[in-house]
C-alpha cells in the first residue's frame, strides 16, 4: 500500500516537475529570439508570403540591385526637380537678401525686377518668379513665392487669408491635374514645401499676429520660423529671444517644421531634435563679400568689425541652409506630399462623394479661388 501511494505521489509529482522545465526552456528560447530580432531587426515587409531576408553574404554571386541608385541619380540629373519656397514677413526684415544669400544668386523678385521700386501694398499680393538653378549637373526649378503687404497696414485683420488662399489653390490645381483621364506624364508641383516666417527682432514674444499666422499655416504647409537682422541683439538678448519664441509656440500648439511626429527613426529623432533645440534660427543676410584673414566671406560691415553670414559663431544662416537645402529638401518635398497635400485630397475627395458630384471650383471660405481666380494671382 505504501509503495502505490508512492508511486502514486511520483505520478503526481512528475509532471509539474517537467512542466515548470519546459515552461524554462520555453522562456529561454524566447529571450533568444529577442535578442536576434534586437541585433537583427526585420524592415517593414507588406506582403504576407515573404520567406525571409537574403543577405549579400548568402547570394550565389553579384546581382546588381545597388545599381538602381545609379539609375534614379541619372533620371533626377535628366528631369532636375522643383523647390517652391515661400517667404513671409513685413517690410524691412531682409527676406529679398535671405534668399539671394541662401542659393547665392540674384534670384528673389526684388533683386530680378528692373527698376523696381519698394511700395507698401494696401492688400498682401501674392508674387513668384521661379529660376532654373543648376549645380554639377544637377538642375532645380526654384520659385520663389514673394508676400508684400503682409503685416504692413494699421489693421491686419485676416492678412494671413490671401496666404492660405494661395496654398489651397496649388494643392487643388495639382489634385485636378492628377484626377484627369489623361494626366500628364510629370505634373507641375506648384504646391509651397516651404514656408520661411520671419520674425522682428524685438527681443520680446510673439506678436499676436505671428501666433495667427503660424497657428493656421501650420495646419497646411511646413513652416521654419527665423529671427531676421538677428545682429541686432547682444548674444544673452538672442538667446532669451529664443527661448520666449519656443515657449510661446508650445503654449499655443503651433506646429513648425520639422515635427515630432514626422520622425521615421532614432537617426531621424537625433538629428531633428538637434535642429528642434535651434529653433527660431537666428539669421542675417548680405550679398556682399568682405576680405576676413585674406578670405572672401559673406558678411555686414559695421565700424566693430565684420559679422560673417556662414559662421556660426556670429549667426545661424548656416543651420538654415543645411536644413532647407543639405539635409531636409527632399523630406520637405515629402511632407508636403504625403501629409499636407495628401490631407487635403482627403478632405476635398470626401466633399465631393458628399455631394455626389465631381469636384467642383471652391469658393472663399474653402480657402481657395475658383480656376480662373488662382490664375490671376500668379
Amino acid at each position: 500500500m505504501r509503495e502505490e501511494t508512492g508511486q502514486e505521489q511520483g505520478l503526481d509529482l512528475e509532471p509539474p516537475v517537467r512542466m515548470e522545465e519546459e515552461k524554462e526552456v520555453m522562456e529561454e528560447r524566447e529571450v533568444k529570439e529577442r535578442v536576434v530580432e534586437i541585433e537583427h531587426p526585420l524592415p517593414c515587409l507588406t506582403e504576407s508570403d515573404t520567406q525571409g531576408i537574403i543577405k549579400g553574404r548568402d547570394l550565389f554571386g553579384y546581382v546588381g540591385i545597388e545599381a538602381v541608385l545609379d539609375q534614379m541619380r541619372r533620371k533626377t540629373m535628366k528631369a532636375g526637380f522643383e523647390f517652391n519656397i515661400m517667404v513671409v514677413g513685413q517690410s524691412g526684415l531682409g527676406k529679398s537678401t535671405l534668399v539671394n544669400t541662401l542659393f547665392k544668386s540674384k534670384v528673389s523678385r526684388k533683386s530680378c525686377t528692373p527698376n523696381y521700386e519698394e511700395k507698401i501694398s494696401k492688400t498682401v499680393q501674392l508674387q513668384s518668379v521661379s529660376h532654373i538653378i543648376e549645380e554639377k549637373g544637377v538642375k532645380m526649378k526654384l520659385t520663389v513665392v514673394d508676400t508684400p503687404g503682409f503685416g504692413d497696414q494699421i489693421n491686419n485683420e485676416n492678412c494671413w487669408e490671401p496666404i492660405v488662399k494661395y496654398v489651397n489653390e496649388q494643392y487643388e490645381k495639382y489634385l485636378k491635374e492628377e484626377l484627369n483621364v489623361n494626366r500628364k506624364r510629370r505634373i507641375p508641383d506648384t504646391r509651397v514645401h516651404c514656408c520661411v516666417y520671419f520674425l522682428p527682432a524685438t527681443g520680446h514674444w510673439l506678436r499676436p499676429i505671428d501666433v495667427e499666422f503660424m497657428r493656421r499655416l501650420g495646419k497646411i504647409v511646413s513652416i521654419v520660423p527665423v529671427i531676421a537682422k538677428a545682429d541686432t541683439l547682444t548674444l544673452e538678448e538672442r538667446l532669451e529671444f529664443k527661448q520666449r519664441i519656443r515657449q510661446d509656440l508650445q503654449a499655443n500648439g503651433i506646429r513648425v517644421y520639422p515635427q515630432n511626429e514626422y520622425d521615421e527613426d532614432t537617426e531621424d529623432r537625433i538629428l531633428n531634435d538637434k535642429i528642434r533645440e535651434n529653433i527660431p534660427f537666428a539669421v542675417v543676410g548680405t550679398d556682399k563679400e568682405h576680405q576676413v584673414n585674406g578670405n572672401k566671406v559673406l558678411g555686414r560691415k559695421t565700424k566693430w568689425g565684420i559679422i560673417e553670414v556662414e559662421n556660426v559663431a556670429h549667426c545661424e544662416f548656416a543651420h538654415l541652409r543645411d536644413l532647407l537645402i543639405r539635409s531636409h529638401l527632399q523630406d520637405l518635398k515629402d511632407v508636403t506630399h504625403n501629409i499636407h497635400y495628401e490631407t487635403y485630397r482627403v478632405k476635398r475627395l470626401n466633399e465631393s462623394n458628399a455631394n455626389g458630384q465631381a469636384l467642383s471650383p471652391l469658393n472663399r471660405e474653402n480657402g481657395t479661388l475658383e480656376k480662373s481666380d488662382a490664375e490671376s494671382h500668379l
